[in-house]
């Protein structure tokens, strides 16, 4: 293959273009405006592309030339195939309902050479990235070089002498380790287990992720009633035979210790029921004369007896490990996953174990429904962000969540399907009603619909056409157990980043007056959940703006 020459790229067949535009090969160059640059901040992470047309097979030299090229990483934009673009209830806020090929894994380029691999438009992203936590400041100027043709000669970022605030969101993406353990084919806790967790558990906390998905015991999430998922249990447990149980946490210690080490500051406990009612308890694994006897599990009654017992008995070692620790403010105690209103009678039963058992944690559970919220005296329920109204102003602190069923409301969420404008917008969102904590239950999930069976992500992204393209994964699983980027996660940090900024504009210059900025350009209409300007140009010009006032009070 040889390499293109000038006559075949040149300034009409390439541009530079923000990271809010999904690329598609039969796109035309001159569908994207003109990108000229942007401002950020020295503890910022910032993306752009390049989109070039060219022929499939076609061999590109790519090289770049600039003060800031230490700090600047190179991506090829991969198409992913999708067959559920969407679920049938959903809005219009989509690029398109049908299925087929969606640009979204990020795939580091090696060298100085990509071999094109589709007929027409492809997409170089750039990341700006820190190093030791700090970018250089003041502005940078850039000279790609795509085939012989010159590009960005008039593409300036201006990097502004100031840090971002820490990220005071508490952000809990579920993490997956029997996933992990499943596609890599390692065993629970092994060496190879420990080192792909942290990797994978490091991508995490540097897109935003400060709090993980704990399995005391194995998780009973997404699990086909009678299934059961790979034991990923970290509390070891002994039983006499005479309802006395013994607990070794040393595995759990080696487990805070490495999320120490992975800079996750809050720990969010697996659930001691199942999902969707509480009914049963979930998979518990015991050493019995020496033997590994499952004990607990769907044939447990959740209320019963010999699980409450249990529970009494795991609670007062658990709470002495934990005060050793000085953690205590750091835990999230879950009972179980989104009860449906049918589900009163079992919930408020489980419910209650809990908060006598452990009361003096946070007990949080994602939960729609606010009726359902104050029977069941929840001080801190988690609802989906299209159901969220009901809790504003009325919760001590407001969380929220997307999945599978937010697709409607044109709320924002993160599917191969949507503009990206409709996954960063949640930053926005988040700043203006005060949000103190985000959840979402797919960063790695590599199985079919109640875990059935394996899947293949870079083959089937909808869990089975279970759930939308996007909803079960944001990273890829790389050859040497490390995670690749998805675009989606860059974007759905840059909304963190938005938020954060906004948070420092607010110590500068006040609530009200950030607030009045925020909603400067938005034709008099509040920003809601679900009401905003569906514009990329919009979003990216009001983080402008906000970066502009910060800059008057430096």
């Amino acid at each position: 293959m040889d390499v293109i020459i000038l006559s075949q790229i040149n300034g009409n067949s390439s541009k530079i273009v923000s990271s809010l535009e999904k690329i598609f090969p039969e796109n035309k160059i001159e569908d994207f405006s003109d990108y000229s640059g942007f401002s950020m901040f020295k503890n910022e992470k910032k993306s752009f592309q390049i989109v070039f047309s060219a022929k499939k097979g076609d061999k590109i030299s790519f090289s770049a030339n600039s003060e800031l090229l230490k700090y600047l990483t190179f991506c090829y934009v991969k198409l992913i195939p999708c067959k559920l673009a969407a679920p049938k209830t959903s809005d219009n806020y989509y690029i398109s309902k049908k299925g087929g090929l969606y640009p979204d894994l990020l795939e580091p380029v090696i060298g100085n050479n990509i071999i094109a691999e589709y007929d027409g438009l492809n997409s170089i992203w750039v990341e700006i990235k820190p190093i030791s936590d700090e970018l250089p400041t003041g502005k940078f100027y850039f000279d790609f070089n795509i085939s012989g043709c010159k590009i960005g000669e008039d593409f300036t970022i201006e990097i502004i002498d100031e840090f971002l605030p820490k990220q005071k969101l508490i952000y809990t993406n579920w993490f997956h380790t029997d996933c992990l353990m499943s596609y890599y084919k390692v065993d629970a806790f092994s060496d190879e287990y420990w080192r792909i967790v942290k990797n994978y558990l490091k991508k995490a906390n540097e897109y935003g992720m400060n709090c993980v998905l704990t399995p005391l015991f194995t998780p009973p999430l997404d699990t086909e009633v009678g299934g059961e998922r790979p034991t990923v249990q970290l509390v070891q447990v002994k039983f006499d035979g005479e309802n006395n149980y013994s607990f070794d946490f040393s595995l759990l210690d080696k487990w805070l210790k490495m999320c120490d080490e992975c800079k996750i500051e809050y720990y969010e406990m697996s659930h001691f029921f199942t999902q969707w009612g509480a009914k049963h308890a979930p998979k518990i694994i015991a050493d019995i004369n020496g033997k590994q006897v499952q004990i607990f599990g769907w044939k447990t009654k959740a209320k019963g007896k010999e699980y409450k017992e249990f529970l009494r008995q795991f609670s007062v070692e658990f709470k002495k490990f934990i005060d050793e620790k000085g953690i205590k403010e750091k835990c999230l105690i879950h009972i179980s996953d989104e009860p449906a209103p049918t589900m009163l009678r079992g919930y408020k039963k489980a419910s209650k174990i809990i908060h006598e058992l452990f009361g003096e944690f946070k007990i949080v559970d994602a939960m729609s429904s606010y009726p359902l919220s104050k029977k069941c005296k929840m001080k801190y329920p988690i609802p989906a962000n299209n159901m969220i109204e009901p809790f504003i102003g009325k919760t001590e602190e407001l969380w929220t969540y997307y999945c599978c069923c937010q697709a409607n409301k044109n709320v924002s969420n993160r599917f191969f399907s949507m503009p990206s404008q409709r996954n960063r917008v949640l930053g926005y969102q988040l700043y203006k009603y005060n949000a103190v904590g985000f959840l979402h239950w797919g960063f790695n999930f590599y199985y079919s619909q109640y875990s059935k069976r394996n899947i293949n992500p870079y083959e089937e992204t909808d869990a089975g056409e279970a759930f939308s393209s996007g909803d079960a994964f944001v990273v890829y699983p790389g050859a040497d157990g490390t995670p690749l980027n998805s675009l989606r996660l860059n974007v759905f940090y840059d909304a963190f980043q938005d938020m954060m900024a906004l948070q420092l504009l607010e110590s500068k210059i006040g609530r009200d007056k950030t607030l009045a900025i925020l909603e400067s350009d938005t034709d008099n209409i509040p920003i809601t959940f679900s009401k905003y300007p569906h514009s990329a140009k919009w979003l990216l010009e009001t983080r402008e703006k906000i970066n502009e006032e910060i800059q008057k009070c430096l």
